[in-house]
């Protein structure tokens, strides 16, 4: 069995932390200041949280938003969002999200509709 790098926090560098999750930058990043909002409780997506687990995420993911913008005032935006299996791109089975700060000049976002 592949261990957890989640479940090994103590070896991870915190961005914060609350009574059921933390947060870290992401080590891979697809922009300057990429970061993950991570469950403590181990399990492989969000729609297995509880309301309050849930909550402290969102929770947690606002206040590392706002120490991102203090970080970096030229972050105008965000992308929030997790991988969901593997066909959506997950690649480490324990919920998070990822928090990518957007900036004017950054690769443009999809759009919303295909005619767009």
């Amino acid at each position: 069995m592949v261990s957890c790098p989640f479940c090994s926090r103590h070896s991870l560098e915190l961005l914060g932390e609350n009574g059921l999750a933390f947060a870290i930058r992401d080590k891979f990043p697809v922009r300057p200041l990429h970061s993950l909002i991570v469950m403590k409780r181990h399990v492989s997506d969000i729609f297995e949280a509880t309301p309050d687990e849930r909550e402290a995420l969102h929770r947690l993911a606002d206040e590392i938003r706002a120490a991102i913008r203090l970080e970096d005032p030229k972050v105008e935006g965000f992308n929030f969002g997790s991988n969901i299996g593997i066909a959506a791109g997950q690649k480490i089975f324990h919920a998070h999200i990822h928090l990518i700060p957007r900036r004017s000049g950054d690769t443009p976002p999809p759009a919303a509709r295909p005619d767009q």
